[in-house]
């Protein structure tokens, strides 16, 4: 068993290691790790690459005792620092990027290819991109050929890549015009990608999306320079996986123009991360990427007259992210009938957490690390924050005898796109009760619309200075695993969710989850306090989106962790051991591919 505390290693910290540790401080280039022998000895030692000091207590010494000698030795963080505890030099490879070496090979391998617009860490704005990153490494370490397809993005930041080359330089066409077109390879999170950089001006911007070219028409230029590159490079995919509406033209395209050329191997699966997430495509517009927009502008082609792709007929499978939000939309939403006429090709299908990445135990971010077994580590992580963060933190010592999870004041983070999905009314409410029930609250996010980005900041001013309240209009990766790590709770009160990832992360880390039961939520936490399922039981759950119904899930939580502190740790435990992991739901994605490639 084992609690780990480390930083990012410097040359400037190896030179202290051979020093007595007992009074050195907790410099950058130290890891510190505590182990617990089936003898109760207690093992601390403190490494930089490949130099070790080791400090032993002696029999039946308590994990608290080795647990504060450790706490000495860290450089606490100040909301006063120059530069904010979560902002550090990290490599890619330093987070998480290896490949799981350990997994099963499948026996009947495929070539897949992602077109997507979106692909954590280089070009993340939402889940999409945790998920498409996830996936293919998932299914890589299963045996199978992977690549992803992603635009270029001017913003892309290339030492998040390596082994970045220029492939192939060839020509797809747009709007009468035949575009001068580069193909690059290169390596991201251990995986294969084939990044599109046209000529003209798409793509080209500071954010993924938001430049000053038309989107939709970029998009349809990347699906059809994608179908191009695979032409004119000779490859043949099994499966084309395309994502969200960016991408859904792919098979408009694929099956009235390119498998009528060369590449008939290929079939298609779509996912429909979101469905209240559309493009938008006049006729005209549609012609602009080879297609005939008068033809496609009729119902048994395109859906209706505002919507490219999602076009089931044009489908091998087509796909959502849970199975509860698949039936959702078999039940509303405007493609509700369009879907029920296919749904033997609809299947709902969880996404996954990687754990390679979202691991507290091996997380470089953190400055202890964790696991279920030895969870002392999440309490040096949540005091780090609340000190960083400028909230009232507990001595570590007071919080090791009051609470098995970290002091009698429960912290509950937010972390989510600040957008009407995610339930904005139920977060601004929250933040009132969580004060009015004496807890801590982080909301982590940026907010795209500006009166909702106002909202926000007058709730920032009216909170940070504050004793109870922190809110961040900013998205940081680093900052996020610091957050899941010291959070007791996490809250997801979405209107709607597809799937949801930060509910599954939140309870890698042990934070237990406060969801509102819809989509992928539904599907992943189960209410505490429910009878009929209490094997399952993880988290706390509500079903209005009105105030009353929030307030009594999050008291319920707040008592829960007050009042019971022995069954929180069990629950905290219980939660870190489920396994969500993209190993285990990639296994169904496999099942779906070979359902529909061709033979």
């Amino acid at each position: 068993m084992n609690l780990t505390m480390r930083s990012p290693c410097s040359a400037a910290a190896t030179s202290l290691v051979q020093a007595n540790p007992s009074p050195a401080k907790f410099l950058a280039g130290f890891v510190w790790r505590m182990r617990r022998t089936e003898t109760d000895r207690v093992y601390v030692s403190r490494s930089c690459r490949t130099q070790q000091h080791r400090v032993s207590f002696q029999p039946k010494v308590a994990v608290d005792k080795a647990m504060d000698w450790v706490s000495e030795k860290i450089i606490w963080p100040s909301p006063d620092d120059e530069i904010p505890f979560w902002n550090k030099d990290y490599s890619s490879h330093d987070v998480g990027t290896d490949l799981p070496v350990t997994v099963r090979k499948d026996s009947d391998l495929m070539h897949i290819i992602h077109v997507t617009a979106e692909m954590a860490p280089i070009a993340k704005v939402g889940g999409l991109g945790d998920v498409v990153t996830g996936l293919a490494r998932a299914c890589i370490s299963r045996g199978h050929t992977v690549e992803v397809m992603l635009p270029f993005y001017e913003c892309i930041l290339q030492s998040q890549m390596t082994e970045l080359a220029l492939m192939r330089t060839y020509n797809s066409y747009h709007d009468g015009n035949w575009i001068s077109t580069n193909a690059y390879r290169a390596i991201v999170s251990g995986i294969p990608v084939i990044l599109i950089e046209p000529s003209n001006n798409f793509f080209k911007g500071q954010t993924i999306y938001g430049g000053s070219y038309n989107e939709l028409e970029a998009y349809l230029f990347f699906s059809r320079a994608c179908l191009e590159w695979m032409q004119v490079a000779s490859v043949q995919p099994d499966i084309i996986h395309v994502h969200e509406w960016q991408t859904s033209a792919l098979p408009l395209l694929y099956w009235d123009m390119y498998n009528k050329l060369s590449l008939r191997k290929p079939r298609i699966v779509l996912t429909i991360h979101n469905m209240e997430h559309y493009g938008e495509c006049r006729q005209e517009q549609l012609s602009k990427c080879g297609l005939d927009g008068e033809v496609y502008a009729v119902t048994d082609k395109a859906v209706d007259d505002r919507t490219i792709g999602h076009n089931p007929e044009r489908l091998s499978l087509l796909k959502g992210v849970s199975p509860t939000y698949m039936r959702e939309t078999l039940r509303s939403g405007w493609l509700g009938s369009t879907l029920i006429t296919h749904k033997d090709k609809y299947h709902g299908v969880l996404n996954g957490v990687d754990d390679a990445i979202w691991n507290p135990a091996t997380d470089i971010f953190l400055p202890a690390q964790f696991d279920a077994e030895v969870t002392e580590g999440k309490k040096i992580c949540k005091h780090y924050v609340q000190r960083g963060l400028g909230l009232p933190a507990e001595s570590l010592a007071a919080v090791t005898d009051s609470h098995a999870s970290g002091g009698n004041v429960p912290l509950i983070v937010c972390i989510t796109r600040l957008v009407a999905q995610k339930g904005l009314h139920l977060i601004t409410h929250a933040i009132k009760l969580v004060e009015e029930l004496g807890g801590q609250m982080v909301v982590l996010g940026k907010a795209p619309d500006a009166r909702v980005d106002r909202e926000f900041k007058s709730l920032m001013d009216l909170h940070n200075k504050g004793s109870r309240i922190r809110i961040l209009l900013m998205y940081s990766e680093e900052l996020s695993h610091l957050l899941y790590a010291a959070a007791d709770m996490v809250l997801v009160p979405s209107i709607y969710e597809p799937c949801g990832l930060t509910q599954m992360i939140g309870m890698r880390y042990g934070a237990i989850p406060v969801v509102r039961k819809t989509g992928g939520l539904a599907d992943t936490v189960f209410d505490i306090d429910d009878p009929t399922n209490p094997e399952a039981a993880n988290g706390f759950v509500f079903e209005g989106i009105d105030e009353g119904s929030l307030k009594w899930a999050v008291g319920r939580a707040f008592t829960h962790y007050k009042e019971k502190p022995d069954e929180w740790k069990r629950l905290v435990k219980k939660v870190m051991k489920i396994d969500n992991s993209w190993n285990k739901t990639a296994g169904k994605y496999i099942s779906l591919y070979s359902s529909a490639r061709a033979r």
